[in-house]
């Protein structure tokens, strides 16, 4: 039997299983309670609480910066491939991220992480709703 780390269960166990990057980032922010810590049942069964904080910690910020260096129109694809073909998932799915934006990012973000994230997604879905 091969053990994981931490990080490779979440990489390949879960994270794999969810489409796009800004789906990924819409399921890691899903998984934060309202006290900041993150809930997952069965990576702090098998690897412990503090052990599943720190990597599903690592994974949001991970998530949060590839997302902020991408280009819009990559990100236009995966809104796409995370929400959706039809234009009405596509704006629910980017509404449904945006009306939480405190769970969207990360513990302790950098220095205007969240207006940079929000400014993004307000583009995405300036761009959804305006797409011909």
């Amino acid at each position: 039997m091969t053990f994981k780390s931490i990080a490779e269960d979440l990489q390949d166990r879960t994270l794999r299983a969810v489409a796009g990057v800004l789906g990924k980032l819409g399921y890691v922010a899903g998984l934060r309670e309202a006290d900041g810590t993150y809930m997952h049942w069965g990576l702090a069964r098998i690897h412990g609480d503090a052990a599943t904080q720190r990597a599903l910690t690592e994974a949001h910020k991970g998530l949060v910066s590839r997302i902020l260096r991408m280009p819009l129109r990559k990100l236009l694809q995966d809104v796409e491939e995370s929400g959706g073909s039809k234009e009405m998932e596509k704006v629910a799915f980017l509404d449904k991220l945006r009306e939480r934006p405190a769970q969207l990012l990360p513990p302790t973000p950098g220095a205007g992480t969240a207006r940079h994230l929000n400014s993004v997604l307000h583009a995405l879905a300036s761009l959804v709703k305006n797409q011909p």
